[in-house]
């Protein structure tokens, strides 16, 4: 097996990753905050120190502004449902996943104006771009941080600079970045920061969470229990709570936390680097292959594990199913949920096989991938 689909989902996880969510099921898999017994503590404390743990990771002072949530998309939406009401105006690019452009699509109806900026052939955004569609009724820029297509690193400190500038909220999508890439949400100026689990976090897929800047009124659109101040009707205010009913996936998030203390032990940096190496000899290698024609930025310093691909005019569902089914090898073709950074990139009609690294691939496995490119190439 020849797993490069990481930006879909990282796997394997670290095996610490599986034992502990092993652990939780069978030893403490009680509810949460709904009771005083050992149990129900010992689960309370795993999800408070995952918390904890992430709120060290994106330099977060108060843990109880992160919020979990079942994945990126139900983060995403919190951020910009829970903000945007009638007559107000956003700011997104056109390098978005359906995550971020379905809700503001959705908002339109509602009477929510939208300005979609359009990226550069290699997927990079201008951030003069950003600050030229600012209204006066501007009340939220939503960005991606990396590019689930190209790759592509976006300038989220210069545009958060000019969310600052204008008083704007700046939502950013961390969904190919978090656990790799170092984010601190004072210095990007970044108000909200919407994240996976399941990607570059190393933890189980069920699991995600919202980062929400102290004062930063957002609206919780789900009410019900939640453990605390149960002898009223109204939803909670307090933080975490105001968006954390019902019963949380306790197994996930204890086995979160322990995917980034693996991050931790293993070192971000040297994750990052490991990536970034793979990254380039992919792009270096592949660009040798005939017919070839790879986009975004092709360099591994300005781009994520990300690569995105075509040979010649083939269909790119045709080229993932020959990689499937004649060398074991698992990638993502298609439109990536991102149809509007395909036509940025001018992929709309062919696609594109979009190979995706992670912390345990190695320049072994992706010398019998370029291999296989080279002989798709010569046969079909």
């Amino acid at each position: 097996m020849y797993y490069f689909d990481n930006g879909a989902t990282t796997f394997p996880k670290p095996q610490e990753v599986y034992d502990e969510i092993y652990k939780a099921m069978t030893e403490y898999g009680a509810n949460p905050g709904r009771s005083g017994h050992d149990l129900a503590l010992k689960a309370s404390r795993g999800i408070y120190d995952a918390r904890e743990e992430l709120a060290k990771l994106f330099s977060v002072k108060n843990p109880m502004n992160i919020i979990f949530t079942y994945n990126c998309t139900e983060a995403l939406n919190i951020g910009i449902k829970g903000l945007l009401k009638p007559e107000d105006h956003v700011i997104t690019t056109s390098m978005e996943h359906n995550s971020v452009l379905r809700p503001i699509k959705y908002l339109e109806s509602f009477g929510v104006e939208n300005t979609i900026v359009r990226g550069k052939k290699d997927g990079q955004i201008d951030p003069a771009e950003i600050r030229k569609a600012i209204r006066n009724n501007t009340k939220l820029i939503v960005t991606t941080h990396v590019s689930n297509l190209t790759g592509t690193i976006m300038p989220v400190k210069e545009i958060g600079m000019i969310a600052r500038e204008h008083g704007v909220p700046y939502l950013v999508d961390a969904a190919q970045s978090a656990g790799v890439y170092s984010i601190n949400v004072e210095d990007l100026g970044v108000d909200m920061l919407a994240f996976p689990g399941h990607k570059g976090l190393l933890g189980p897929q069920g699991t995600g969470g919202l980062y929400i800047r102290e004062g930063l009124e957002v609206e919780g659109f789900v009410q019900g229990g939640t453990g605390s101040a149960s002898y009223s009707l109204n939803q909670p205010e307090e933080m975490p709570d105001k968006f954390e009913s019902g019963t949380p996936n306790a197994p996930g998030i204890i086995g979160l936390g322990q995917g980034i203390r693996y991050i931790n032990r293993r070192g971000m940096d040297k994750i990052r680097k490991h990536e970034e190496d793979l990254t380039g000899y992919f792009l270096e290698e592949a660009a040798k292959v005939d017919g070839i024609k790879l986009y975004g930025p092709l360099d591994s310093s300005r781009q994520g594990a990300v690569v995105a691909l075509n040979i010649r005019d083939m269909d790119s569902s045709e080229v993932s199913f020959v990689l499937n089914e004649e060398f074991g090898i698992y990638v993502r073709p298609g439109l990536h949920c991102a149809p509007l950074a395909h036509e940025t990139i001018g992929t709309m009609e062919q696609g594109a096989v979009r190979f995706s690294f992670g912390p345990f691939n190695n320049l072994k496995e992706l010398k019998y991938a370029i291999k296989a490119l080279h002989r798709i190439s010569k046969e079909l």
